[in-house]
């Protein structure tokens, strides 16, 4: 957990970043003052008249000078990846004009309730109404006919395509330009690496197919929900708890606990972290590019650099780096929903996770205070911008998840040794089977209840999001209180 008023120079090169680059207009001028400010700072530390500071403030300068240095450097960067990120695709051609495009497509194509299927498409031609050929760069998102979708699919992330149709209105679909095929044209499969990845992510699906929560185990490991039900969709998301479903640091710890489970003993903690982060980078590859997995397995990497010894384990550092090392390699995926939501989920619990922790002790019993405490401090995070998103908050999702947050990472772990039995020992794959079926009748039954209770409307998303940073500040007051109180009342205790 952070230490309260105390931040480090990582965290505010995140911090800057962060700011310019959700902000870039109103915080360049602020960080064009700050940089200013550090070369001032600079420049006055070389004068021998703050000699009378004595050591320990001469070290506070020191500390507060590089943390400025800290914060602006991460202004310029931020607003550099947001000027990345906000630039327009190049068509080469009018909009509306544009009748085909050539590209690869950057992900699988997934299916929609309506049986059509998206994805996205890195464009490198535009076919005009006219005839007229233009290079073109950037991406899109493609809507695709539902008889294509099935053909695309088995040919999976990489190949390339022709397609007619035309662009959406702007504001239809997504706030970046989408395009509607009519016809789709492969040109040329995907490379063989890919054409492997695809028969894998097939091959697993197709192992979970035959049961009814085949869909749920593919949706959690593989981040494949087209066979998941939308009624169980729709009572994760009614009850608060849609996240479970996204891949994200749970997921992937599952995954890790497993690989560390059977690589620690045999080899050691730094030979089982070197080859769990390979273990871990093929998992990434397999299941996709996806923001908020991608943000747990850089921290997994970045924790593997600091069990090696690169630098200490503080999961706020880690969290920092990894959020500025994502703008940097993929700039667009900042602004992406699920994006935002992981890191603002982590840092609830990582700032105010240790606090509440501390304050419902003795309160409540331990094997409920920490995962309430973490709970309610992601809640309170992202609680601005779910409310700006959805216009509705669902506190019920922080009771719903003590219970549907341990229930999946057991169900995982079955699912995990029922594929494994399905290629190694199919005799296993019954029994366990059976017991993955009971744990997805509860945890439908779990989800359903909770997701009967009505959410809170909200019409004034900032009055919740200031309500929030209150709320915060008033439960960091009040754990630093009791701290101090505790602290004092120790050496009294002892004597």
């Amino acid at each position: 957990m952070v230490k309260l008023f105390r931040l480090y120079p990582a965290l505010w090169f995140a911090l800057g970043a962060a700011c310019c680059y959700y902000a870039p207009g109103p915080v360049l001028l602020a960080g064009l003052l700050l940089t200013g400010m550090v070369s001032l700072s600079r420049v006055l530390k070389t004068f021998p008249a703050l000699a009378f500071w004595g050591a320990e403030n001469t070290r506070l300068f020191r500390e507060i000078s590089l943390s400025l240095a800290a914060l602006a450097v991460g202004f310029s960067l931020g607003f550099a990846a947001r000027l990345a990120a906000s630039g327009p695709p190049g068509l080469g051609l009018v909009e509306g004009e544009i009748s085909g495009l050539t590209g690869t497509l950057r992900d699988d194509p997934r299916g929609l309730a309506g049986g059509q299927g998206m994805a996205f498409l890195d464009m490198e031609k535009a076919a005009g109404k006219d005839g007229l050929r233009a290079s073109a760069k950037g991406e899109v998102l493609v809507f695709f006919p539902e008889e294509s979708v099935p053909r695309l699919r088995t040919l999976g992330r990489g190949s390339r395509v022709y397609i007619e149709g035309a662009f959406l209105p702007p504001g239809k679909g997504s706030s970046g330009p989408v395009f509607r095929a009519k016809g789709v044209h492969v040109l040329a499969t995907a490379p063989a690496v890919e054409r492997l990845r695809t028969g894998i992510r097939l091959g697993i699906v197709g192992k979970f197919s035959p049961y009814k929560w085949g869909g749920l185990a593919a949706a959690l490991l593989l981040g494949v929900r087209d066979s998941l039900e939308t009624e169980l969709a729709a009572s994760y998301r009614d009850a608060g708890c849609s996240h479970v479903l996204a891949l994200s640091g749970m997921h992937l710890a599952v995954v890790s606990a497993v690989i560390a489970f059977l690589l620690r003993k045999p080899l050691g903690l730094k030979a089982a972290a070197i080859l769990g982060a390979v273990f871990i980078l093929l998992y990434a590859g397999l299941v996709g590019p996806l923001p908020s997995l991608e943000r747990a397995v850089l921290m997994y990497l970045l924790g593997t650099l600091a069990v090696l010894g690169a630098f200490p384990r503080r999961p706020a550092v880690l969290l920092a780096l990894a959020f500025v090392i994502q703008i940097c390699r993929s700039p667009a995926s900042g602004t992406s929903l699920s994006f935002i939501l992981s890191y603002l989920a982590l840092a609830g619990i990582l700032v105010l996770g240790g606090p509440l922790h501390g304050l419902f002790r003795g309160i409540a019993p331990e094997v409920l205070s920490r995962p309430l405490s973490a709970s309610i401090g992601a809640f309170i995070a992202t609680a601005g911008i779910t409310a700006a998103v959805f216009g509705v908050l669902r506190p019920v999702g922080i009771l719903a998840g003590l219970a549907i947050l341990p229930l999946t990472t057991v169900f995982m772990i079955f699912a995990l040794a029922c594929l494994a039995a399905a290629f190694l020992l199919p005799p296993l794959a019954a029994p366990l089977g059976t017991v993955l079926s009971l744990l997805y009748g509860v945890l439908s039954r779990i989800a359903g209840l909770a997701g009967g209770v009505p959410g809170i409307g909200v019409s004034n998303p900032l009055a919740v999001l200031a309500a929030s940073l209150l709320v915060s500040a008033a439960l960091l007051l009040a754990w630093k209180r009791r701290s101090e109180k505790g602290n004092r009342i120790a050496p009294f205790a002892a004597a």
